[in-house]
């Protein structure tokens, strides 16, 4: 109890200085300034579509620390069994710290080492996980760097599990804030593991054994932010000489969900700028932001011209895709129709007769289908045979 009384004062001071440094946020629908942000890039998109809200320097690609064990967790939740036995590596055990001091030979669960990855970030746990889950370190991160290209990170390299400097003859381990941020999308939106993941991510204390039990070990949420804001359901924090301090997380408030993302959020000496500039973003976004619709049951539709075709000479269409977007409000949304005036016959019903762009201030934003409400067939012989039959008879 005493623990925890100690931890409660020590964050409340930490909120209380963040409070004191921080500078509100510009009124609704006006830019955040870019002086008023310590990171050097940084951004912030919608939860739910993945859309930019906000970035600076977004898609310059930086070293990213420990906010690469996102990656390694959420690939262990998704291929690995968690009630696995995972034996250390002599390797594994002389990772740099931050350390758990896991020992060559040693077993541990699988779950239980997710938790002291993402808890205390340690170093020599991700390289066991991923020697488990990959083989080794290269074949991991070829499963990294595979998952990066099947989500679209396409400035995102991976070389280690746990986030250090590293280089290879293909590049830098790397990535930009609006790759990582995407990233934390994917893993609390979009996994099958998502509530696995965000379940680790908020836990505040978790206590474990070795295989053996002879050791017993208990680790502690460095994501501060955690009870710095309302409505934070992840976070990672990370810090390499080369990255500075980075974090990447995700808020749902509202109905809405934002992620942000840092890279090189400043260096020692400097440690709570991430903090500073995570409540800027977020606050940016619950301020500036609301649900528009895009389009919905009442969106007009338009009617295409089937030339010889029965049993009607004209369709009515439809669609299936109903879009609400978060937008601020001097946005503007359009549509544009690319639908044909004339179609040739047959139509099934059901079938694609066209598309409507989804245009946020002239940017594209999502392309929907228009599908045929009608079956129509082609007059054929057989129409006109049974027209001239109907008129004699």
């Amino acid at each position: 109890m005493q623990i925890n009384r100690i931890k409660s004062i020590f964050l409340a001071t930490v909120f209380f200085l963040v409070s004191l440094f921080h500078i509100p946020v510009n009124a609704q629908g006006e830019e955040l300034d870019y002086n008023e942000l310590y990171s050097l890039s940084c951004a912030l998109i919608d939860g739910d579509t993945g859309r930019i809200l906000y970035e600076k320097d977004g898609y310059t690609k930086r070293p990213m620390a420990s906010t690469t064990k996102i990656m390694t967790l959420i690939l262990t939740l998704e291929y690995g069994d968690i009630d696995e036995l995972v034996t250390i590596s002599s390797y594994a055990s002389k990772m740099p710290d931050v350390q758990l001091h896991i020992k060559e030979g040693e077993q541990y669960y699988l779950k239980d080492l997710c938790y002291s990855l993402i808890l205390e970030s340690h170093n020599d746990v991700a390289v066991a996980i991923a020697e488990h889950i990959g083989g080794d370190v290269k074949g991991f991160a070829d499963m990294m760097n595979k998952k990066s290209r099947e989500l679209g990170l396409s400035n995102t390299y991976f070389i280690t599990p746990n986030g250090l400097d590293e280089k290879n003859e293909n590049g830098t381990h790397s990535t930009t804030a609006v790759d990582l941020a995407r990233l934390m999308k994917y893993c609390v939106m979009d996994s099958p593991a998502k509530d696995e993941f965000i379940n680790i991510c908020q836990t505040q204390t978790y206590s474990f054994y070795d295989y053996s039990g002879e050791r017993s070990f208990q680790v502690n949420n460095k994501n501060a932010f955690l009870d710095m804001m309302e409505g934070v359901i992840a976070g990672k924090t990370g810090f390499t000489a080369d990255a500075g301090y980075c974090y990447v997380a995700a808020l749902n408030k509202d109905d809405k969900t934002y992620v942000i993302a840092l890279l090189g959020c400043g260096w020692p000496n400097n440690k709570n700028y991430k903090w500073l500039d995570s409540k800027k973003l977020f606050d940016y976004g619950i301020e500036n932001y609301s649900f528009k619709s895009a389009t919905d049951s009442v969106t007009p539709m338009k009617q295409i011209y089937i030339k010889h075709g029965t049993p009607e000479e004209y369709i009515d269409t439809y669609i299936e895709d109903y879009i609400n977007i978060i937008v601020s409000d001097e946005e503007k949304i359009a549509l544009e129709y690319n639908v044909p005036d004339c179609l040739s016959p047959p139509i099934k019903k059901g079938q694609c007769v066209g598309y409507i762009d989804i245009i946020i201030d002239n940017s594209l934003f999502k392309t929907i289908n228009v599908y045929s409400s009608d079956t129509v067939y082609e007059k054929d012989y057989r129409y006109y045979l049974d027209m001239i039959l109907y008129t004699i008879f």
